[in-house]
């Protein structure tokens, strides 16, 4: 949670030397390996020789379309992709899980009342990433909230069942619990069957890059942290840091390797602002002026931040928080934002987002509930008509306040949509 300060003379320096650090990184990431789901035979190659035993030219095959989730394709494939905001799992939120569990017959804790609210909008996309904020416990604790985080496992197991395929790992938590809980965690996401990146086992594993496969399109998650509340990892490759020169590297091997898509996700942030910071748009700008990056997201700020449409590409500064306690003192705390993407395909082999939509929402306590806002109302009243209507009006000011609307970002009604 620790407040950030802007850094903007450190993230200067970073970026004139980038070229350079980029140039180095990218040959020793050309060694490593890559977490991949399946492989698209589609992008695959089909030589072929003739009776003399010459080699004719290599022909791609044209690509089967495929639609995809979510809106309409425009081109002959599509891939959509949703993202939401910091999991943090405070102890009223686990007294909850654990009232849901008994209530349901079910020992331990459950989780999957709380964020049942997400499952329809994950569902109408082809990929869904969270972020899991903090270390995890084991099943029956000690559990600790803030300052040092230290939850309930079965929030993994959740996230799992209402249909997220993958989740972020860096952040200024991750290590609340020092390597033993960096290491329970991922434990945890391998359990659970959740794809992971951010904080790592071994040294090895932390020059690999994630690649999600969709039917239509290999996805690469690159993420990065800006630091870690005073502590200091115990190895220095345990989490990715939030440095602009690291996260191109990444992102230029993983488009050698096959990536159509690159996701960029920055983990920064003034706690509780409504505008994105000096060090958040250096950094989201610099991966931008890569071309290296499809999209670029970020969490942390345990508020809502504006959407961005910079020189053709999408940032998504802050989603606010995916489910937490309720703040009396900070309303923002309590809202968040679901976004989900959609990336086509031209004819030329270019992916680019085709479509960008967002839902607001908030958590409601008795019980305590993730719930969406949207104008459609999928969930019905959340909190009161009152305060439903003052979290979208708040939202829909915040996302729009850098032009986002008018780069052709749009409200996400998921009861509209076939």
């Amino acid at each position: 949670m620790g407040n950030l300060t802007s850094g903007t003379r450190w993230i200067r320096l970073r970026r004139a030397a980038a070229p350079a650090m980029v140039a180095v990184l990218a040959m020793t990431l050309g060694a490593c390996g890559v977490i991949a789901e399946n492989t698209d035979p589609d992008r695959t190659s089909a030589a072929t020789s003739s009776a003399a035993g010459s080699p004719t030219p290599t022909r791609t095959p044209a690509p089967n379309p495929t639609p995809g989730k979510g809106p309409a394709c425009p081109e002959l494939r599509c891939t959509s992709i949703t993202v939401t905001g910091d999991m943090l799992v405070h102890t009223q939120l686990w007294q909850q899980a654990r009232a849901d569990a008994a209530a349901a017959g079910l020992p331990g804790y459950t989780f999957v009342p709380l964020l049942e609210g997400q499952r329809r909008y994950v569902k109408s996309s082809d990929l869904a990433i969270c972020h899991q904020e903090t270390p995890v416990a084991t099943p029956e604790g000690p559990f600790s909230a803030y300052p040092s985080f230290n939850v309930p496992p079965q929030i993994v197991a959740a996230s799992k069942d209402i249909g997220y395929q993958a989740c972020t790992t860096a952040s200024n938590h991750t290590i609340d619990r020092g390597t033993e809980g960096l290491l329970r965690t991922l434990d945890a996401l391998d359990a659970a069957d959740l794809k992971h990146t951010g904080s790592y086992r071994t040294e090895a594993a932390s020059k690999e890059i994630l690649m999600l496969q969709t039917d239509a399109a290999k996805v690469a998650v690159i993420v990065g942290t800006y630091g870690h509340n005073g502590q200091i990892p115990e190895y220095p490759w345990l989490v990715d840091e939030l440095d602009p020169a690291t996260m191109i590297a990444k992102a230029t091997q993983a488009k050698a390797l096959g990536a159509d898509i690159v996701l960029g996700v920055m983990h920064a942030g003034d706690e509780y602002a409504s505008e994105p910071n000096a060090q958040q748009q250096e950094v989201a700008h610099a991966l931008g002026d890569s071309g290296q990056f499809t999209m670029i997201y970020g969490h942390h700020t345990h508020s809502v931040l504006p959407i961005e449409k910079y020189k053709g590409t999408w940032i998504v500064y802050g989603l606010g928080n995916g489910i937490t306690e309720l703040s009396p003192w900070y309303v923002v705390n309590n809202e968040g934002l679901l976004v989900r993407a959609q990336f086509s395909q031209n004819a030329a082999g270019t992916w680019t987002a085709s479509d960008l939509a967002w839902a607001p929402s908030v958590i409601v306590r008795d019980p305590y509930r993730w719930c969406s806002v949207a104008s459609d109302a999928p969930q019905g009243v959340c909190a009161t008509p009152a305060a439903d209507a003052g979290t979208h009006q708040r939202t829909q000011a915040v996302v729009e306040s850098m032009g986002a609307a008018t780069a052709g970002a749009h409200e996400l009604l998921i009861t509209k949509e076939k």
